[in-house]
């Protein structure tokens, strides 16, 4: 996991940070938990912002190479209270699994959108925070307005001779 930096502390650190950030966005399926679970989330988490960076045939191949490994096989499911949805490997396997499977699955739209250009990192340099920038004319610069607000001080206070 990241160190801590300016931009804040790694908010997925501990697995009970991680079952917070699964009920917000209220993600279903199999949950173990622990410690191992945590690092296996953490390598996806790698993985997926390596693929951030890969041109739009590159980015292709990860996403072919992400959904062969889990054998993916999408359906359409309805599950709590969300709507019909995609799905693409078993509620029972591991988390890790799922997230990177189920960001594949987006990354698919993306891809056939060709809207990779919407792909982007953070422009702070202390944070390595990835986002999709849903702006109307895909200007956005920080994952946070954190990270917006740290960076439009620094760049004040350097103006200034604060």
């Amino acid at each position: 996991m990241p160190d801590a930096s300016e931009s804040g502390d790694d908010e997925l650190a501990t697995p009970v940070q991680l079952a917070t950030l699964l009920d917000e966005w209220k993600y279903s399926g199999r949950r173990d938990g622990d410690a191992r679970e945590l690092a296996e989330v953490a390598q996806v988490r790698e993985r997926l912002r390596a693929a951030w960076s890969l041109d739009r045939d590159a980015m292709v191949g990860e996403v072919n190479a992400i959904l062969a490994e889990a054998n993916a096989l999408p359906r359409l499911v309805r599950h709590d209270d969300v709507d019909w949805h995609i799905h693409a490997t078993s509620q029972d396997a591991p988390l890790a699994e799922r997230i990177l499977v189920e960001a594949a699955m987006a990354l698919v739209d993306v891809i056939r959108a060709d809207e990779t250009r919407r792909l982007s990192h953070c422009a702070a340099d202390d944070c390595t925070g990835v986002f999709v920038d849903l702006s109307k004319n895909a200007s956005r610069r920080f994952c946070s307005t954190r990270c917006g607000n740290r960076m439009a001080v620094r760049a004040y206070r350097a103006r200034t001779g604060d």
